[in-house]
């Protein structure tokens, strides 16, 4: 897998919209996030120029409208900032984090009979 670029949090939930929605105008883009948060339309245009200059979204200008596809997929992605995530705070140690969510009582009953099953489905 190769290194993706860095985006922010702001930038993710961009992306979250472009992922669900894409292929996407400017427009529609702006008034999905305006609903959520309290972005200006022009800190959005802002943030969509940036994550093409990261490359991680590419647009395509259809008459007098930007309309955005993202060149990132969500799940590879995600993937890779997990890895991160786990190799940074649990020296890539998957059983340390869970104990560690076990221990504090992070997981539900519900999320901890899921991983149970999920584990038995893949190792049997």
């Amino acid at each position: 897998m190769s290194k993706l670029p860095q985006i922010s949090e702001a930038e993710f939930e961009v992306m979250k919209v472009i992922w669900e929605y894409a292929p996407i105008s400017t427009n529609e883009v702006t008034e999905k996030l305006t609903q959520t948060t309290n972005w200006s339309p022009k800190t959005i245009q802002t943030m969509l120029k940036r994550l093409v200059t990261k490359k991680v979204l590419t647009y395509e200008k259809k008459s007098r409208v930007f309309v955005y596809t993202p060149l990132v997929q969500k799940t590879e992605y995600i993937s890779q900032k997990s890895n991160s995530f786990l190799n940074r705070y649990y020296n890539g140690n998957i059983v340390s984090m869970l104990t560690s969510y076990l221990e504090n009582d992070k997981l539900s009953k519900t999320e901890i009979d899921t991983l149970r099953h999920l584990l038995s489905d893949t190792h049997e």
